[in-house]
């Protein structure tokens, strides 16, 4: 095999709103770009997959029978891997987030008995700190792990945490989430601006799936804290459970015609290149792809220190990091950022720059291809697994 052979992969994922889809639909994306046949295999069109882009979709049936108090989701998309992979001779079936699209995978394999298939997982965070470490999961989870062929994290942060709590004899090959630098990039101030903010007001940006673990009363609190010494208004991207919080918290400070909710959108790039800075201050981010985004757009970060946010940016470089549920001194030192134009033009220009040194597409992709490669080459000559058992 030389290194300019075109892959046939099969990928799955969430569909759902959320980083683990996007993070898979972008890595098709970019892998049917560089010459690669790429197939998407879930229950919907994931949020991202943009039509006519060359990948191809296969939407999981999944029949309802009065039998069946919840659907077998995962025995369906088994089945539906299997017949993909069959009828398109794939060479790697790509899980994305290990529940249950790991064990999924690997149960396709054992459908078609073919040896030569190579499974590789990549986990994404809440597949493991929160679902996969659910004893009611965990021994599947672990079990998924140990018989994928490859397995990947987005942080480090991630891959200690799986190692702790799921498969200490896992390997896990960290690779980075990526962001397109050429579709989140800095933007001069423009009308779909002023449809939120006026010219004299700061415009402050969230985007999340607005489940708990984002603490999206911070997000107010923080933006309240702003709001007492600046002109201000929070744009919320995105839409979950813990939107009605957001929106009872709003009203409850007064702040209700400050903050506007948008929904899910399927691209908030262009929003998010109009913000003064962007707020994460959630729980544990493994990764923060919603950060790194804003990064690329040259748009400072406010998140916590925990999990694997440190890693994509650095404090007082790039952004700002305080410790979980700190909301006044995140609003205060944002309060003192926006208030000092020297040092927030520096913090913008790093942001972009870091971006574009450590997490391009262009660099990371690549990344992604070597471990397809390394396991198809093992999976041909069938030698053990390196990732399978630590030495």
């Amino acid at each position: 095999m030389t290194q300019l052979e075109p892959l046939r992969i099969g990928m799955t994922c969430h569909p759902t709103y959320g980083g683990s889809g996007a993070v898979a639909v972008e890595l098709a994306q970019a892998l049917v770009a560089r010459g690669h046949e790429v197939h998407v295999i879930s229950y919907a069109p994931p949020f991202r997959l943009e039509a006519g882009g060359g990948v191809q979709l296969h939407e999981v049936a999944v029949p309802t029978y009065p039998l069946f108090k919840f659907p077998p989701y995962d025995m369906a998309l088994a089945s539906k891997l299997a017949e993909v992979a069959a009828d398109f001779r794939l060479q790697i079936l790509h899980a994305h987030y290990a529940i249950p699209h790991s064990m999924a995978a690997y149960l396709a394999r054992e459908i078609l008995g073919d040896d030569t298939l190579g499974v590789v997982t990549t986990l994404h965070g809440t597949d493991i700190t929160l679902v996969g470490a659910d004893p009611s999961y965990r021994p599947a989870t672990t079990f998924a792990l140990r018989k994928s062929d490859a397995v990947t994290a987005v942080s480090r942060f991630l891959s200690l945490e799986t190692q702790r709590k799921i498969c200490g004899a896992c390997r896990i090959e960290v690779i980075h989430n990526f962001v397109d630098t050429t579709r989140y990039e800095p933007a001069p101030r423009s009308p779909v601006r002023l449809r939120f903010a006026k010219p004299d007001e700061w415009l402050l940006v969230h985007t999340s799936n607005f489940r708990p673990v984002k603490r999206i009363g911070d997000v107010v609190q923080i933006f309240a804290e702003v709001s007492r010494a600046l002109p201000a208004k929070l744009l919320m991207i995105g839409d979950g459970p813990d939107r009605p919080l957001a929106e009872r918290m709003a009203k409850e400070l007064g702040l209700q015609k400050r903050i506007v909710f948008t929904g899910a959108l399927p691209d908030a790039a262009e929003l998010t290149a109009q913000a003064d800075a962007f707020l994460l201050p959630s729980d544990g981010e493994s990764f923060g792809l919603a950060a790194l985004e804003a990064l690329a757009c040259g748009v400072p970060v406010v998140g916590s220190r925990a999990g694997g946010l440190p890693e994509v940016f650095e404090d007082g470089v790039e952004g700002i990091l305080e410790e979980v549920g700190q909301t006044r001194a995140m609003g205060q030192r944002l309060v003192a950022l926006l208030g000092d134009p020297k040092r927030l033009e520096a913090t913008k220009l790093a942001a972009r720059a870091r971006a574009t040194q450590l997490f391009r597409t262009e660099s990371v992709v690549p990344q992604y291809e070597q471990v397809y490669r390394d396991v198809i080459a093992r999976r041909q000559h069938r030698p053990e697994s390196k990732y399978l058992e630590a030495p």
